[in-house]
């Protein structure tokens, strides 16, 4: 076993040298031309790619999200890794837009600019959050324009010893909660209406902005620029800088590189290669062998992974297979990757000959500060999906879209009826729910489903939480609990809607019950 180990140090460590030797050693540019780029790629059968948007209306792409009407939104850094002495900082979060649905954006736009290297963005609650350096920003736009006209700070803290680690990866969970990480070297102490919150090294935050709770949801890993939820809630990441593939995450999990901690988890797959970004696949677009399968991003081998996660005992196991897209083109740096709302595959292409910042200086000349791509990637031949209506919808159609198998559609029909009435909401659900019937396929997730629902509305609802606990569906149990264990703690601190210390009492009662039933 020691040997083993010790072979794929050495592997791991060779690949490195020679990845650092090779860009010093570069001396032929690739062709800075999209068309020639992609030509470059071996997709995988069946499948097809377009440039969805590119150079120069888009430029240096770190993270994106759809918003849910449809948009892409960009956070871009052209400073990236540093800007020079006395240059002003103009990187940007653009909006790029499919307007006649054509699998090609027609429309760009800049919602705000004057940003040094942001590694973040997700859109919400009237605009977009952003990851800036040391601080959680919220930008909104007031007048219509299109444009930001309020930049707030909602969080501060976060730690800035270097420009990769800062907080990034940000998302929305399926119970309403921000997630974000941060990397190894960044020592954050962010002061909250609930004391401060401190998380140093790398690890996963949560945030919920209606109540300011700020919570660890767990430490270590390197540098892991990737996080999703499967239907069931589980979360997994991979890591920009580790090598063992996709990380099973469950709160308080503990992994490689948390400072002071004597035991740590394993990745699932031990040897890999640094992945960054994650996307879980879903939607009737997708061949069925596709779906629930994951993509991360290989970008130092310019390729797009995909990994098979099963079920093994308490946890998974992972299996790598064959490429969602490889290329020769040494320029082509795939990052992140998203679903889209059509059901087709999105790719940010940070799109430079040179990677990291430490091994090559940073004024190299050979680093590329203006150009980027995003693609799209959809199967030949197989309709794409029609979104229904989410944005105005009522409670009633946003509760049906709840049934989609795109976990895309399930998500933003949440975050819509999290703006909603929380009266009028509960009123549609148990209507809703009372038309299941419990033999019917689809029943008890339907059930988890309405479960985040009272979540994003941040209300605890003992009763409605009870039969789920004891489903016959363990993934259902599972995830049940899960809840129980952040409702016993909004319960305490009194912030969710319904919240009474004698919760906490029947709460515990459900998570040592679990215990007992999965022992």
């Amino acid at each position: 076993m020691k040997l083993g180990k010790g072979l794929v140090a050495c592997a791991m460590t060779c690949c490195f040298v020679l990845t650092c030797l090779g860009q010093r050693g570069l001396k032929e540019i690739p062709s800075v031309d999209p068309i020639v780029e992609l030509k470059t790629f071996l997709v995988a059968e069946g499948f097809e790619v377009n440039l969805y948007a590119s150079d120069p209306r888009m430029a240096k792409p770190i993270q994106m999200n759809f918003d849910s009407q449809g948009r892409l939104w960009i956070a871009a850094s052209e400073s990236y890794p540093h800007i020079k002495p006395g240059e002003k900082s103009s990187d940007k979060i653009i909006i790029v837009e499919d307007v006649d649905r054509d699998g090609v954006a027609e429309k760009t736009s800049v919602f705000a600019d004057g940003l040094l290297i942001p590694t973040g963005v997700v859109p919400g609650d009237g605009g977009c959050y952003v990851a800036n350096s040391t601080d959680l920003l919220h930008f909104q736009d007031i007048n219509g324009d299109g444009v930001s006209d309020i930049r707030r700070v909602v969080l501060s803290g976060f730690g800035s010893e270097d420009t990769h680690h800062l907080l990034h990866t940000l998302r929305w969970g399926p119970d309403g909660w921000l997630y974000m990480n941060q990397s190894i070297y960044i020592h954050s102490h962010i002061e909250t209406p609930y004391g401060v919150k401190r998380l140093l090294g790398g690890g996963i935050w949560r945030f919920r902005p209606e109540s300011m709770q700020l919570e660890v949801v767990c430490k270590g890993l390197v540098n892991p620029w990737g996080h999703h939820f499967d239907a069931w809630g589980q979360s997994f990441a991979t890591d920009g800088a580790g090598g063992e593939g996709i990380n099973y995450v469950f709160p308080g999990a503990v992994f490689v590189a948390s400072p002071g901690e004597p035991r740590r988890l394993i990745g699932l797959n031990p040897g890999s290669p640094k992945h960054c970004g994650l996307e879980i696949l879903s939607g009737r677009h997708l061949p069925e062998s596709w779906r629930g399968t994951m993509i991360a991003n290989d970008f130092r081998a310019n390729r797009v992974c995909r990994f098979e996660v099963t079920e093994d005992k308490s946890g998974f196991r992972s299996k790598q297979v064959a490429e969602l897209i490889k290329s020769s083109h040494q320029a082509f740096r795939p990052i992140d990757v998203k679903m889209g709302p059509d059901g087709a595959i999105y790719i940010a292409d940070w799109y430079n000959p040179i990677i990291q910042h430490g091994e090559v200086d940073f004024r190299d000349a050979r680093r590329d500060h203006v150009h980027g791509r995003i693609w799209r990637v959809s199967v030949k031949k197989r309709p794409l999906i029609k979104t229904p209506k989410l944005v105005g919808g009522s409670s009633e159609q946003l509760l049906d879209a709840l049934k989609s198998p795109e976990e895309w559609i399930r998500l933003h029909a949440k975050l819509q009826l999290k703006k909603q009435d929380p009266v009028r909401v509960r009123e549609a659900l148990d209507a809703w729910l009372a038309k299941g019937k419990p033999t019917a396929d689809g029943y008890w997730h339907d059930r988890l489903e309405g479960l985040w629902v009272l979540q994003c509305l941040n209300t605890i609802d003992i009763d409605y939480l009870s039969p789920l606990v004891s489903s016959p569906d363990h993934r259902v149990r599972a995830a049940s609990l899960r809840v129980a264990s952040q409702w016993i703690e909004d319960s305490r601190l009194q912030t969710a809607v319904n919240a009474a210390p004698g919760d906490q009492q029947k709460l515990q009662e459900f998570l040592k019950q679990g215990v007992l039933d999965e022992h």
